[in-house]
């Protein structure tokens, strides 16, 4: 049909506009400089402990929508379902406890009305101040605790927004990280617009011509740097709720945020669910038009030029699955299953055999690119791998060591 070869084409420029932008990045100089300390330096497996910090809200009342306490609310519930006390989350949500009514909701008689924060525990505002003077204590506790970091609000390319209209920048956030120990390792989860900026954090400065940071650093974003996200809204009813947040601690946890429990995430059965698992529950669980990506998925899709992205998509699907970790098949088996595609046949061969009445939503569209991206991130780990370069190797091997982290 005409619509096949349009499609195909478009699939092409869509999924390596999201992916690249404007122009490839290179490869980052100084690696190899730093990968003897990569390899010292690598998050374990398993931790007895985990501090976590949630920094969450708008920058002003009219964009702190209650989405952003419920999401708070809901996971210091999912700490509670993890064996954790939920006091133990380090807080700072908008203006905090000054008792001003900030946060936007819209009520039964669908009117626009604000409230005060209800959050339990809640330590402070959401401020640059606050931040810096909390890393800055906990590092004077010389723990080597992992860290993990939770942000839910609403962001800009490189930069996410704190109360008062305060910017903090990747930069910014990576020099503040640097007052903790180097060995505190630390995990983030983002979900904010444009949050896959935010995987350079791993970069010393947060930049990726810079080396990586020595300190172990890993995160997991609701959409690509180039992307707005879904899921800051005035409603109330969190059983209506699609979203990055709503995904991902529903796999972590195994109860979503209505209470109900979800088939679990731990692909692997090795008897606990890993963040990276709990990010592969949200690729397909999420219906919206977020195009979920962690730091080593970002540090991959950096390093594969168009036309090889453009191979990798004209193999057979089959033929990629075999050098895939569990999550990574979960990923490709379901949206193949969504769509009754042909693991036989190459991912653009399948596209153009799909009528416009499967593509033409923009979840449908997002569940493609993903499986596009989920086909990328196989074939170029493996293929890096195949160079045998024990320096890239030594940094993607942390990069999956440290998502590959569990609170549990």
């Amino acid at each position: 049909m005409w619509y096949s070869s349009l499609l195909r084409l478009l699939i092409v420029t869509f999924v390596s506009t999201l992916l690249y932008g404007s122009q490839i990045e290179e490869l980052v100089a100084g690696e190899v400089k730093y990968s003897q300390d990569l390899e010292t330096t690598t998050c374990q497996n398993n931790y007895p402990l985990t501090d976590f910090l949630v920094v969450a809200g708008g920058g002003y009342p009219g964009n702190n929508e209650i989405a952003l306490e419920k999401n708070v609310l809901y996971f210091q519930r999912t700490l509670a379902n993890l064996g954790y006390n939920p006091e133990a989350a380090n807080i700072f949500f908008a203006n905090g406890n000054d008792g001003q009514a900030t946060i936007r909701y819209i009520n039964e008689q669908r009117e626009q009305q604000f409230k005060v924060p209800e959050i339990p525990n809640l330590q402070g505002a959401a401020t640059k101040d606050n931040l810096a003077n909390w890393l800055e204590e906990t590092a004077e506790e010389s723990s080597d605790n992992p860290l993990f970091f939770y942000f839910t609000g609403h962001g800009f390319p490189g930069s996410l927004l704190m109360w008062e209209r305060q910017q903090l920048t990747v930069t910014e956030l990576s020099r503040q990280l640097d007052k903790l120990p180097q060995n505190t390792p630390v995990v983030t989860m983002m979900a904010q617009c444009f949050s896959g900026s935010f995987a350079d954090f791993i970069y010393q400065e947060g930049d990726p011509t810079q080396p990586i940071a020595l300190q172990t650093r890993c995160g997991f974003f609701a959409t690509v740097k180039t992307r707005p996200s879904v899921g800051c809204t005035p409603e109330v009813n969190e059983a209506d709720y699609r979203d990055y947040s709503s995904s991902f601690f529903a796999g972590l946890s195994g109860v979503d945020r209505t209470g109900a429990k979800v088939a679990s995430a731990d692909y692997n059965r090795d008897g606990r669910i890993s963040y990276t698992e709990a990010h592969a529950f949200a690729k397909v669980d999420e219906k919206t038009m977020d195009l979920p990506i962690s730091t080593s998925e970002s540090w991959l899709q950096d390093r594969v030029v168009e036309a090889e992205m453009e191979r990798i998509l004209s193999s057979a699907i089959a033929s990629i699955l075999p050098s895939a970790r569990p999550e990574q098949k979960y990923v490709v088996n379901s949206i193949v299953q969504m769509f009754d595609l042909d693991l036989q046949n190459s991912y653009l061969a399948n596209i153009a055999t799909l009528s416009p009445e499967e593509t033409n939503s923009e979840v449908q569209q997002a569940y493609l690119v993903r499986l596009a991206m989920e086909l990328v991130n196989i074939a170029s780990e493996k293929q890096i791998r195949e160079t045998g370069d024990p320096q890239t190797i030594a940094i993607l091997d942390r990069l999956i060591k440290c998502e590959a982290t569990s609170p549990q």
